[in-house]
C-alpha cells in the first residue's frame, strides 16, 4: 500500500498512505484522516476547563487535523464523573476559549463533544442531590471503569416525564450555541456508549410506555429531536454524531443492533449532518475487542454525509477501511493519547508510544496527560 510515486527529477518518493490523504470535510479541508477521538480525561477542576488543556489539545494538533473534545457536560444533571467539564456556563465558556484557539493557531479543526450520561450517574454528582435522570428508573449496577481498576456505584434514576423532555432537548440545543461562542468548529452529539441519548435508543434500557418507548422510531424520537433541534440552532455543516449501535456499555444493549443502527443513520440523513461517528460493532465494552460477526458496512453504505469510525484501530486497519471505502475517516483514541504526532508516526511507519492505563482518569495535568513523548524526544 506505500506504494511509490514519481517525485521531482525522476526521484522516486513515497506515496501518502490511504490515512494520509486529504479530505473534504463538509466546509473543512482536512489534510489527514486521522481523528483524534474524543477522550475523557477528569482534568477539570469543578466542571471548568483547565489552561493544562490548552496544551494537550495543542500537542495532537496539525495543520488540517480533525480534532473532537473530550465529553462535555450539557447541563448540571448531565455529570457522572469526578472533574469532567462542562459548557452550560459563561465561565465554562469563556475557559475553553484559549484551548481552542490554541488548536486554531496551529491549523486544527476542533469539534466539541456534547454529553449527558444520564443514569451513569449518582446522586453526589447532581445538583442538590437529586436523582440522576434517565429514560427509565432502573438502577444500574455497579459497573468497571473503562481503565480496568475503578468501580463506579449509581444512583436509582428518575424516569423523565414526556413533559420533562423537552428541556433536556433545549439543554443539547444551548450548549451547542454555546460550543459554537467558544469558537469550537462543531459539536459532536455523544448518542453513544449508554449515555442519555443510548438509554432512549436501546430496548434493554428503554421500558416506557409513551411516545418514547417501545417501538423502534419511538426509542429514536428522543436523540433525533436532539438532533433536529442542534441543526436549528447552529446549522447541519457544524453538527455530528456519535453513536454505537452493537456495544453494550453500562448494560445499554439492543436485541437487533443492525436495524437500530440503520434507522438512525437513514432518520440522520434528512438533517445533513456533517458526519456520523460510529464505534465498531467489535468493541462491547470500553476495554474488550472481540471478533464479530457484525460489521458497520451497511450504515457505511446508507449515511449520506461523512463516515468516521472508531474502536481499535491500528495503522494498518486504519489504511485498510479508508482504501477499502469503508470509511472516510477513522478515530484514534488510546493510541492517540500515548502518541501526540501520531499522523508523523503513521508517515514514517515508526514505533508508538504504550499508553499507561493507570494514569488515564489521574487528576494531574502532566503525567498520562501531556508528557507523552514525541518522535524527536525518543530518537
Amino acid at each position: 500500500m506505500d506504494g511509490k510515486v514519481q517525485g521531482q527529477n525522476g526521484v522516486s518518493a513515497e506515496a501518502p498512505i490511504p490515512l494520509l490523504t486529504p479530505y473534504t470535510l463538509g466546509k473543512f479541508q482536512l489534510s489527514h484522516r486521522v481523528v483524534l477521538a474524543p477522550l475523557t480525561r477528569q482534568r477539570s477542576w469543578n466542571n471548568v476547563p483547565q489552561p493544562h488543556a490548552i496544551l494537550y489539545y495543542s500537542q495532537r494538533t496539525t495543520k488540517g487535523g480533525l480534532l473532537i473534545a473530550e465529553a462535555t457536560g450539557v447541563s448540571n444533571t448531565a455529570q457522572g464523573y469526578p472533574q469532567t467539564p462542562g459548557i452550560w456556563t459563561k465561565e465554562q465558556v469563556e475557559a475553553w476559549k484559549p484551548i481552542v484557539d490554541a488548536v486554531h493557531a496551529k491549523g486544527g479543526i476542533f469539534f466539541c463533544q456534547i454529553w449527558h450520561v444520564g443514569r451513569v450517574s449518582s446522586t453526589g454528582f447532581q445538583p442538590n442531590g437529586q436523582a440522576p435522570i434517565s429514560c427509565t428508573d432502573k438502577l444500574l449496577p455497579p459497573q468497571t471503569r473503562s481503565n480496568g481498576i475503578d468501580i463506579a456505584h449509581f444512583s436509582t434514576p428518575h424516569q423523565l416525564t414526556t413533559e420533562e423532555i423537552p428541556q433536556v432537548v433545549n439543554d443539547f440545543r444551548l450548549a451547542a450555541r454555546n460550543a459554537i461562542k467558544a469558537g469550537f468548529d462543531g459539536v459532536e452529539i455523544h448518542g453513544a456508549h449508554g449515555y442519555l441519548l443510548d438509554q432512549f435508543m436501546k430496548d434493554q434500557v428503554n421500558d416506557r410506555t409513551d411516545k418514547y418507548g417501545g417501538s423502534l422510531e419511538n426509542r429514536c424520537r428522543f436523540p433525533l429531536e436532539v438532533v433536529e433541534a442542534i441543526v436549528d440552532e447552529i446549522g447541519a455543516d457544524k453538527v455530528g454524531i456519535r453513536l454505537s449501535p452493537f456495544a453494550n456499555y453500562s448494560e445499554a444493549g439492543d436485541s437487533n443492533p443492525e436495524a437500530l443502527g440503520l434507522y438512525m443513520v437513514e432518520s440522520l440523513n434528512k438533517y445533513r449532518l456533517v458526519y456520523c461517528h460510529m464505534v465498531e460493532p467489535r468493541m462491547k465494552t470500553v476495554v474488550e475487542k472481540y471478533e464479530s460477526p457484525h460489521s458497520l458496512l451497511p450504515m457505511r453504505k446508507a449515511f449520506r454525509g461523512t463516515f468516521i469510525v472508531a474502536g481499535g484501530y491500528g495503522r494498518e486497519d486504519g489504511n485498510n477501511a479508508v482504501a477499502e471505502n469503508r470509511a472516510d475517516l477513522v478515530a484514534y483514541g488510546r493510541v492517540f493519547l500515548a502518541n501526540p504526532d501520531l499522523p508523523k508516526r503513521f508517515a514514517l511507519n515508526a514505533p508508538l508510544n504504550k499508553y499507561n492505563r493507570e494514569t488515564f482518569y489521574t487528576p494531574d495535568p502532566n503525567v498520562g496527560y501531556t508528557d507523552y513523548p514525541f518522535l524527536e524526544d525518543t530518537e
